[in-house]
């Protein structure tokens, strides 16, 4: 009798997909599988442990698989590297509790839950009867979340009052979207077919009716009970939450002062370009509020969507060949305008693994139907091409390669956010950035980065301004000093700035992840090059670091050295 075989560690990754997506069919559709479509995961605490102890049961799994042969090739290597840094940092935040107390605008589960609809096969009439199945689904799952804040509360594990007021906000539009009572729901359903109306409505309403009633919730009984709790979370639950999204433990105390060094450094160089466009202006951003009324725009919703889809073609057809080699699958992306209710930030989405649904990248208009160029370009070189779609795209198209679990839910926050900023610098240093406009415009987004982990670490452990800063010197981190100065060094409007600093709030550790990220990529690039000499491929290493799937910053940087 011949002995069974034990799996290697991309077996195991994979085995750990297929199990997830059975108890988390969100992730089932953003891969493209179709029988997740009609359901909604458990947002419970029961939800939640069944995750943890499926992350337990696969992390003593790999313990075995790595000790197989065969297990220490480099493609081997790299998955277990993976995803015992994934799972091993997945569990800590699970251990801590903080599945309890997940309030925000951007990251919670209920996000999750409205924005996968628009991900949902709407192809058919059988797409839109799991549509509405789905929408049955809505009520049981925001109970399930709403159970898992109410044991929070028990233990006394609070989200901050800023995070929760924003949430109710939100909650309240997309349950009543033109004040006629008409919410989000009903809105996306108004798309199905008149074969499936009554079903639609009726499921829609009962979306609708189960957001309200968790509104009415969060405004009435939790928004209360955490009055006076605080909007930060102190260095413990913040160094928590800087390993889930960095893939690493950071010296934190480094990475600020990282922070201030690019400040400074970027406001050097944004002066210098900012008195081409406005000369003697007082600070770069008196030159971009200039630009604002007074730059290149698009005019219209529907026009600057298409200006975007132009731009992003335009990017493939001069990068591939010459800085990348690119599949075709990989060169389809599509230009959306997010729906309403969404943060003030754009966003991309991936391809479903066979490429049925492209890649998107998403711009919330918060009720604009005028867009500077400046503040787009280098924005769409980030969220689109070269940025964050020619990396997951092609993660996706290789995923056989790899496997299942490198190429989609293994993603590190840092490395992608870093991969899509080091794009953003990339074509500045390949001369996209034609003109003062475009460039002021490349640089105020890198000083926002810069700005990002400056105030993320700055307000969470409370620590001091420096000396040498020009705002504040000698006093301490406070959100509402955090607004201020990203305020004051962005030309972002005071909805986006407010947005943003909610969303830092309540994702600790994930904003630093852009320039800390980019980093990364940046050092390296430069062991490669240093390693290779002359005989460096700047496109041979771009391809081949899109290629091994993500990593954590620390063992990014080890593995793209060897390329």
């Amino acid at each position: 009798m011949s002995e069974t075989k034990s799996p290697l560690p991309r077996e195991v990754a994979d085995a750990y997909v297929d199990e997830l997506i059975a108890i988390d069919p969100i992730t089932g559709t953003y891969l493209g599988v179709k029988e997740s479509s009609s359901r909604l995961p458990d947002l419970s605490p029961a939800g939640q442990e069944a995750l943890a102890d499926l992350a337990r049961g696969t992390l003593a799994r790999l313990d075995e698989a790595e000790r197989q042969p065969g297990a220490d090739s480099d493609i081997e290597r790299r998955c277990a590297r993976l995803l015992r840094e994934r799972l091993s940092a997945e569990l800590a935040v699970n251990e801590a509790d903080e599945g309890l107390r997940t309030v925000g605008n951007i990251f919670t589960p209920v996000h999750s839950v409205r924005n996968i609809f628009p991900l949902t096969p709407t192809q058919s009439d059988e797409d839109w009867a799991q549509v509405a199945e789905r929408l049955r689904a809505v009520p049981a799952a925001l109970a399930g979340y709403r159970e898992s804040l109410a044991l929070g509360l028990e233990r006394k594990l609070y989200a901050g009052p800023r995070g929760t007021a924003t949430f109710v906000g939100q909650l309240t539009q997309w349950a009543d979207m033109d004040g006629t009572g008409r919410g989000w729901f009903e809105d996306f359903a108004s798309a199905g077919p008149e074969t499936l109306r009554t079903d639609l409505d009726e499921a829609a309403r009962t979306a609708t009716a189960a957001v309200a009633e968790l509104r009415d919730w969060m405004r009435d009984v939790y928004a209360p009970a955490i009055e006076g709790a605080p909007d930060t979370v102190g260095r413990e639950r913040y160094a928590r939450w800087s390993r889930y999204f960095n893939g690493t433990d950071l010296n934190l105390d480094e990475a600020y002062a990282y922070g201030w060094s690019e400040f400074h450094r970027l406001l050097t160089e944004m002066k210098r370009e900012a008195e081409k466009i406005l000369p003697g202006a007082e600070t770069p951003w008196v030159a971009l509020a200039h630009l604002d009324e007074h730059g290149k725009h698009i005019e219209g919703v529907d026009e600057v969507r298409d200006w975007l889809q132009g731009l992003m073609d335009q990017a493939i057809e001069e990068l591939d060949g010459t800085h990348f080699d690119l599949a075709e699958p990989v060169r389809k992306v599509e230009s959306r305008i997010a729906p309403p209710g969404s943060a003030a930030a754009p966003y991309y989405t991936e391809p479903s693994e066979d490429f049925s649904r492209p890649g998107r990248t998403w711009l919330p208009t918060m009720g604009k139907t005028r867009f500077p160029v400046y503040d787009l370009v280098s924005t769409w070189y980030h969220e689109g091409v070269p940025g964050h779609h020619l990396q997951l795209a092609q993660w996706m198209y290789v995923s056989k390669d790899l496997s299942r679990y490198q190429a989609s839910i293994g993603m590190v926050s840092a490395n992608v956010e870093g991969w899509a900023l080091y794009a953003e610098r990339l074509m500045d240093e390949l001369g996209f950035l034609t003109d003062a406009e475009r460039r002021l415009g490349y640089l105020d987004a890198q000083m926002m980065r810069a700005a990002r982990v400056i105030v993320d670490i700055g307000m969470h452990l409370e620590l001091e301004i420096p000396a040498d800063s020009p705002f504040h010197p000698g006093e301490r981190w406070t959100p509402e000093l955090a607004e201020e100065f990203f305020g004051a060094h962005s030309s972002r409007p005071a909805d986006f700035v407010e947005s943003e600093l909610t969303r830092y709030l309540t994702m600790p550790g994930q904003a630093i992840g852009y320039k800390l990220g980019e980093r990364a990529w940046l050092i390296g690039r430069e062991k490669a090059r240093e390693r290779h000499g002359e005989a460096f491929d700047l496109k041979a290493w771009h391809m081949a670091a899109l290629s091994q799937g993500s990593l954590g910053l620390d063992d990014l940087v080890d593995e793209l050295s060897q390329l």
